[in-house]
Order: structure tokens, then C-alpha cells, then sequence
């Protein structure tokens, strides 16, 4: 069987975003279909076509019934400083970048750590699609159509011990791929952290593709980090290590500018940046700034998560 990795594939042979989502509903149709003749127990097909429910039947992957930016949109106009500082910049500079082959380590507080490769994170957990927001702290945004799964199932198969309190991220380091990282812009490599509950929610996924495709380069291949309710730069790209630790792990932008940038990065438009106000965004595409949504949105399903905590100090 012939394969067609993302350099194989051309321009003319991507889906249109309209063409994505007809087909989408088309075969979610014929899925539901196919799948209430299956015999029971057995796993339904297209599971990249379907979103996931939670256990009252919500739709646990929809922004709102927003529509999504255009695939265009999404891998052209980027935050990955290890391309470059430029939006522009991940697109034009990360296709010397080789995702395969790729490892993905998971140690620390956990009782069977594992070295994880790639092909086998895809084949053990099938992607299904989450259609987020994402809110960038300079008051940029999108909605993303990403596939991935919930990083649950991944911690839940390693055990973390009675110990662990946070999930520690590191993005691989190769600066002769990775132009970005022979600059001093950032203290390299890239490395972010979450609380254990925040890894565990259902929302937080490790992304594995978008639109369908696999992950392109300048959006984190091969894997990276989603948690929707929290800005932009939490979601670590191009993932080599999980580490789980008993003590709240140093992040990269935490380290580069305390004053700016805490550990959470939840979406607050009651907590200014310094240099700039958080309490409108602009969409891409869009001409008009819209209000900024507490915990970009997702307050119902994430508030709890921080109840008593003082979420000005803890920004």
C-alpha cells in the first residue's frame, strides 16, 4: 500500500474547508448508519469523522457551533518561535523539519514508564475530532477542527503514582532543523507543565492532526498539546517528553517573562497583559474585535478546576 506523507501531497489534492465539512456530514451519516448493523462490541468506522460525546450525549467538540478558520488560516499564521517570531515564519521555515521517525517518552511519577513510538500512539489511540477555540495572548484567535484524543488514556496506561501532581511537556530540540532555536529569543527547548487534574480533564487532548490530515509542521508535528480553555502557548509542540513530577515544573515563558506570562495562562479578559488589555479578541478573518470569553468559553466545563483559587495572582 502506498502512503503519501505530507511532502508528497500537493496543493490541489487538499480538501477545501466546504468539501471537508459536506463530506464530514455525509459520512457521519453513513457511519451511524454502518455502525447499527455492526455487531456489538465492535468499533465503528470513519473515526475521524465523528466527534466525541460525553456520557449525558453533550457534544464535547463543538466551539459553540462556530465555524472553523480555513485550513489556510490555521498552518499559515502561527506562534512557533522555533521557526521564527513572525506568524509567517513556521510556514516558511519548518519544511526541513522530519517528523517520523519520532519517539515520545513518558516517565517520571508514574508506575510503567514507556517510550512511545509515533505509529503506535496513532494506532493505540485513534483520533476523533474536537473543533476548540484557540485564544492567543497577543488577542489573536481561531477555531481549530483538530483530531487527537484525550491525553487521559495516555497517563491513565503509564499509572501515575499517588505522587504525582503535575505533567511536565519538552519539545524535541534540534536546531539544525528548528532555525528558531539557534537564537537566544527563548530558553530552549520549548517546555510547558499542567496541573495532573488540568491533564486528566476530558478537553485536554494531544493533537495529532487537523482537517483530517496529519499535523503539518508548523502547527507541532507530529503530536502536540491542546487545552482550549487556556492561551495559546501552553500547547506544547512537537512533543519528545512527558515527564509526571511532584513539584510544579518550570515553563518556558514563566521563565522568560514572569511578570507577563504564570504557570495557568487561563483565558481571563479580567487580567490585562501588561502591555495590552485581554478583554476583546479578533478573530482571523474577521474585521470586528469580539468580547473574550472567560476561560475562552469553557467555563462550564473548567471552573471547578479552580475554585478558591485568587485567579489574578494565579494567571
Amino acid at each position: 500500500m502506498l502512503i503519501k506523507r505530507n511532502a508528497d501531497i500537493r496543493p490541489s489534492e487538499i480538501t477545501p474547508e466546504s468539501a471537508y465539512w459536506n463530506r464530514r456530514q455525509f459520512v457521519g451519516a453513513a457511519g451511524a448508519l454502518i455502525g447499527a448493523t455492526l455487531l456489538p462490541g465492535l468499533t465503528p468506522l470513519f473515526p475521524l469523522s465523528r466527534r466525541e460525546r460525553g456520557p449525558g450525549g453533550e457534544d464535547q467538540g463543538v466551539a459553540g457551533g462556530e465555524v472553523p478558520n480555513s485550513y489556510e488560516d490555521i498552518t499559515h499564521y502561527n506562534n512557533y518561535y522555533e521557526f521564527g517570531t513572525d506568524k509567517r515564519d513556521p510556514s516558511e521555515h519548518s519544511g526541513g523539519f522530519h517528523p517520523r521517525p519520532w519517539t515520545v517518552v513518558v516517565e517520571g511519577e508514574v508506575h510503567k514508564p514507556k517510550t512511545f513510538d509515533i505509529d503506535e500512539i496513532l494506532t493505540r489511540y485513534p483520533a476523533l475530532e474536537r473543533v476548540y477555540r484557540l485564544r492567543c495572548v497577543e488577542g489573536w484567535s481561531m477555531v481549530i477542527p483538530w483530531n487527537g484524543f484525550p491525553l487521559s488514556k495516555l497517563l491513565n496506561d503509564v499509572q501515575p503514582t499517588s505522587q504525582a501532581k503535575y505533567v511536565a511537556f519538552t519539545t524535541v530540540m534540534r536546531p539544525s532543523e528548528m532555525p528558531g532555536q539557534n537564537t537566544g529569543v527563548l530558553p530552549w527547548p520549548y517546555v510547558e507543565g499542567l496541573r495532573l487534574d488540568e491533564a486528566l480533564h476530558p478537553l485536554t487532548i494531544l493533537a495529532t492532526g487537523l482537517y483530517g490530515k496529519s499535523l503539518p509542521n508548523q502547527d507541532g508535528a507530529p503530536i502536540r498539546l491542546v487545552t482550549p480553555w487556556k492561551y495559546g502557548f501552553k500547547g506544547v509542540k512537537a512533543i519528545v517528553k512527558i515527564r509526571l513530577t511532584r513539584d510544579q515544573p518550570p515553563t518556558t515563558w514563566s521563565m522568560a517573562a514572569p511578570d507577563e506570562y504564570g504557570f495557568y495562562a487561563n483565558v481571563n479578559p479580567e487580567v490585562d497583559h501588561p502591555r495590552w488589555s485581554q478583554k476583546r479578541e479578533r478573530r482571523l478573518g474577521e474585521f470586528l474585535r469580539r468580547s473574550t470569553l472567560t476561560f475562552n468559553g469553557y467555563a462550564d466545563q473548567v471552573a471547578s478546576l479552580y475554585a478558591g483559587m485568587d485567579l489574578r495572582t494565579n494567571y
